[in-house]
């Protein structure tokens, strides 16, 4: 738990809180016996599903802050209070970023500059955690790759291991350069002033609490739409690849982190399933074909601007600085969505315990502290 320098338990704030990853991370936390500020403006379809599961589980541990990360006043008056923050909040689709940019840069660049400006003010400022995109890679046109029948691959060996920290930032479309801007802001923060502050490059998350659509969260629209009988279109060859994490094992990347907040501050790094976990979107409608017992019907569209054909986070770094690394399979974690969706109807559940034992077993990790 958060406590600050008088040794008074301070609360985590977590900004896009209601989201599926702030969700997950919040029930992690408030379990673990913290206490949390939900900061969310509720604009996403389904998370006051996830607000109302948090407060029947947790009570009065978590606090509600109905708000917009662009209200600076709102943003620092939770900020005064908090002992840790993890940054969420964002729009998050590239097809919104193309028709409004406007719209897109003001939340995900000004949204973060209000937060990294109201971090700066505070006497004893407290750590922060920016989940930011492996967008801000671009295309990766430079990487040259192989395509086989279910998938791509990169020509040259030595490329399989993940793209790595070093790989040049390409932004492409508003929604990478508003994400790769919040970023740079971030690591620049951290450097210029001196703040405790990291970054994420995160590669594809799924989990229970995910509202999946075409746009964001395709593992979750893969399974929702599976299961509902319903047509799922393949953009491009359908052999594109990402290396899966389960939302789980990225709580724990965040926690640690924040334990390590001495050796992260001022890093980004790349976090995903690695190459053990990279699967292409035919091979996951395969797994889900399976799980359902029946083939996914599936329709062809064009390729979209900027997709990757090919991206495996290489989180060397990460495990460098604390240690962390994914245990959750691709193939199990997909299973284990399943039967969480199946169970609630794409719905939250009573508990994120609800699925198969093999869910389970973390031991607690403790929340990031000003003291990294």
């Amino acid at each position: 738990m958060s406590v600050d320098a008088q040794g008074r338990d301070r609360p985590v704030l977590i900004t896009g809180g209601a989201g599926f990853i702030g969700t997950n991370l919040a029930d992690r936390i408030l379990r673990d016996g913290g206490r949390v500020i939900v900061y969310d403006n509720l604009s996403r379809a389904g998370v006051e599903r996830n607000l109302e599961w948090l407060r029947q589980t947790h009570g009065g541990r978590v606090e509600i802050e109905v708000a917009d990360i662009r209200d600076a006043a709102r943003l620092t008056a939770s900020v005064v209070r908090a002992g840790a923050v993890f940054h969420f909040a964002a729009q998050v689709a590239v097809t919104t970023s193309l028709t409004e940019p406007r719209h897109d840069f003001e939340v995900n660049a000004l949204g973060t500059l209000n937060l990294l400006e109201a971090v700066r003010a505070q006497p004893a400022p407290p750590p922060l955690l920016f989940s930011s995109t492996n967008k801000v890679y671009g295309a990766l046109s430079d990487l040259a790759l192989v395509e086989e029948a279910e998938r791509y691959r990169p020509r040259d060996v030595a490329d399989a291991a993940g793209v790595r920290e070093e790989q040049p930032l390409d932004f492409h479309s508003p929604y990478g350069c508003s994400k790769g801007a919040a970023d740079q802001y971030v690591i620049d923060y951290a450097r210029s002033y001196g703040l405790p502050m990291a970054v994420f490059r995160m590669s594809c998350i799924y989990g229970p609490h995910q509202f999946g659509t075409e746009d964001q969260g395709w593992v979750a629209h893969f399974l929702l739409a599976a299961m509902q009988g319903r047509t799922i279109t393949l953009y491009g060859t359908g052999k594109q690849v990402r290396d899966v994490l389960h939302v789980n094992d990225l709580v724990e990347a965040f926690l640690l982190a924040g334990q390590h907040m001495d050796r992260m501050a001022g890093q980004a790094v790349n976090i995903g399933g690695g190459a053990e976990n990279a699967v292409s979107l035919r091979q996951v409608l395969k797994i889900i074909g399976q799980l359902e017992g029946h083939p996914v019907p599936v329709a062809s569209g064009p390729w979209r601007g900027g997709d990757q054909p090919w991206y495996v986070a290489d989180s060397a770094r990460m495990r460098r600085l604390t240690g962390w690394h994914p245990r959750i399979g691709a193939a199990e974690g997909i299973e284990q969505l399943h039967y969480w969706l199946k169970a609630n109807g794409g719905l939250p559940a009573p508990s994120t315990s609800a699925g198969p034992p093999s869910m389970h077993g973390r031991p607690p990790v403790r929340p990031m502290t000003a003291a990294g």
